[in-house]
């Protein structure tokens, strides 16, 4: 089970467990589950439900059950369940052997809706989706009874049998609760339990061409499985008086239903559906774009388990919607990074320097710092050179005043190596570009300060250009120029403000040699460029890492302040 070192909040879904629990309610167990359909990959906001869900069970010496809900086998794949399992297991959560499918109960639920047929309590309509639609009234004004609501139980019996022979089309018939079409709540106006769906199933293949509605099916699976608090989030609320009808209505065991406010990230979408527009209308790459946030995508971009973790407790829980800066979600990946991502030297758009007074010859191990927070990483041989490229923007051939790093005249220190001064610029004849630099360096200021006491300004990273391995690197952007993309304006479609800059592709760069060992998946801190990662894409010899984030973090003194840290 994943341990965090951010301390639990408390919140109102713990009040409620720890009142259970001292009051003997459901015997004081707690037994939650993580119910995902299977109909998409999961994203930030499931991270949310899958560490509160799995982080309630460990606090309360319970157990948290895995169960894919899938109960429409149009929009459902086994990729999906596949890249839930893995998603999960990646946050450092287990379900041990309590892995479970709502398919796994259609027999079950296919007698629990006959035994609602026989109770007068549920029938078989003919009318079609759109019929319903209409009939089922507004907000203000009351529905309308199905022609078909009073049948007697024996036609509704023969129907429902018939319907799940395959005798009627789909949208021809339905099977719908009998409750009340004058309920202030529309959910509850006689909702379909059970519609036609003649698709192959990925589980049960063609056994079924009935399926049970989700409303219908997750309170009974709760149910069969002895979960005692049944967290979802908010925009359930309105079908909690559902849930308990059908569990008061057939006399099983009730699992208390909860609600919580879902996470809403600032620059993005957590709708599965427009997630899917993006992937399949070529927004973006896949379901694992680095720009999507999906658990895959952070995966790919660099994020680590520890810091979604983190994010998401330190978020806790309540009733109320709010808007989450996504900020807040890069600072605890900025501050699990620092702990853990070595330290190397990448230069992404590169200058040529050549150290005029160095031996042509002479090749020096430079000994770098893997990571000045863990003095366990050690250090590592970096070679210097004669020929080095530095960052095309850590020179200006006529620096303003506050500018501090390499200009004519001047002298800098190269991290970890000599003190070098400018001394000529040599420049494209056609375009006046500055295309390399001479210097000479101070041989008495290897990885110190200068004997004789003068300082520089600035420390610039670099590599050798004989030993630079070449890479490329991906810059990310916010997916989204709109805050909030999830407020679309009339006439407009939330793709409309899609960042067109959200990937620049940079080619050309050059890495120490030391990255020639990396595999996808290696974290990194590029000295004085942020946090990457290594892309799947990668290859020996043409590397490519992902920006996973900046160094630049306007939350860390904020957090600081308003947390005490």
């Amino acid at each position: 089970m994943a341990t965090t070192d951010t301390p639990a909040p408390t919140d109102f879904i713990r009040e409620i467990i720890i009142r259970d629990q001292q009051t003997g309610k459901y015997g004081g167990r707690v037994h939650t589950r993580f119910p995902p359909e299977p109909n998409g990959y999961l994203h930030i906001g499931h991270a949310k439900a899958i560490c509160l869900n799995f982080d309630l069970a460990e606090e309360f010496g319970g157990l948290c059950n895995l169960r894919f809900d899938d109960t429409n086998p149009t929009k459902e794949d086994a990729e999906y369940v596949e890249a839930i399992r893995r998603d999960v297991r990646w946050l450092g959560f287990d379900w041990g052997d309590r892995e479970y499918y709502a398919s796994d109960y259609f027999d079950r639920l296919y007698e629990y809706a006959i035994e609602l047929i026989k109770r007068g309590k549920a029938y078989v309509c003919d009318l079609s989706p759109e019929e319903i639609r209409l009939y089922r009234g507004t907000l203000t004004e009351p529905g309308k009874e199905s022609p078909y609501r009073n049948r007697s139980v024996e036609e509704n019996l023969d129907l429902f049998q018939r319907m799940r022979a395959g005798e009627f089309e789909e949208g021809s018939r339905t099977l719908r609760a009998k409750i009340d079409m004058a309920s202030p709540n529309v959910v509850m106006r006689d909702p379909v339990l059970y519609r036609i769906l003649k698709a192959r199933h990925h589980r049960t293949g063609d056994r079924w061409c009935i399926y049970p509605m989700y409303d219908f099916t997750h309170c009974l699976s709760d149910s069969i499985e002895g979960i005692t608090h049944s967290v979802c989030t908010l925009e359930f609320e309105t079908n909690r008086p559902l849930y308990d009808w059908v569990l008061d209505t057939l006399g099983v065991y009730h699992p208390q239903q909860i609600e919580f406010a879902r996470l809403n990230l600032s620059h993005t979408v957590l709708s599965k559906r427009r997630l899917l527009r993006l992937v399949q209308e070529g927004y973006v790459s896949g379901w694992d774009d680095p720009r999507m946030p999906t658990i895959s995508g952070l995966r790919r971009r660099g994020y680590t388990p520890e810091a979604i973790r983190a994010f998401c407790r330190r978020l806790g829980v309540s009733k109320s919607e709010s808007l989450v800066d996504i900020g807040l979600l890069e600072h605890y990946v900025r501050e699990d990074l620092n702990k853990r991502a070595p330290r190397v030297m990448v230069v992404q758009r590169p200058l040529r320097v050549v150290i005029d007074n160095y031996p042509e010859d002479l090749v020096e191990e430079m000994e770098a710092i893997n990571n000045p927070e863990d003095p366990s990483a050690g250090t590592r041989k970096v070679p210097f050179s004669r020929v080095l490229y530095i960052e095309r923007e850590d020179f200006l051939e006529n620096p303003p005043s506050h500018f501090y790093r390499l200009a004519p005249g001047r002298e800098v220190r190269l991290r970890y190596a000599y003190f070098v001064r400018c001394t000529g610029v040599v420049k494209d004849p056609q375009t006046g570009e500055v295309v390399e630099l001479h210097c000479t360096y101070d041989p008495q200021t290897r990885g110190g300060d200068a004997p004789d006491g003068r300082k520089v300004k600035a420390t610039l990273h670099w590599v050798s250009a004989k030993h630079a391995i070449p890479a490329t690197v991906r810059l990310y952007d916010r997916l989204f120029l709109k805050e909030n993309p999830n407020d679309v304006e009339e006439g407009k479609d939330f793709t409309d403000y899609i960042n067109p800059n959200s990937l620049e592709v940079v080619t050309g760069c050059w890495a120490e040699p030391s990255l020639a060992n990396a595999v996808p998946g290696d974290r990194f801190q590029f000295e004085r460029l942020g946090y990457y990662c290594m892309d799947p894409d990668s290859r020996p010899g043409a590397l490519v890492f992902n920006r996973t984030v900046s160094l630049r973090d306007p939350y860390a003194k904020v957090l600081k302040a308003t947390l005490g840290q």
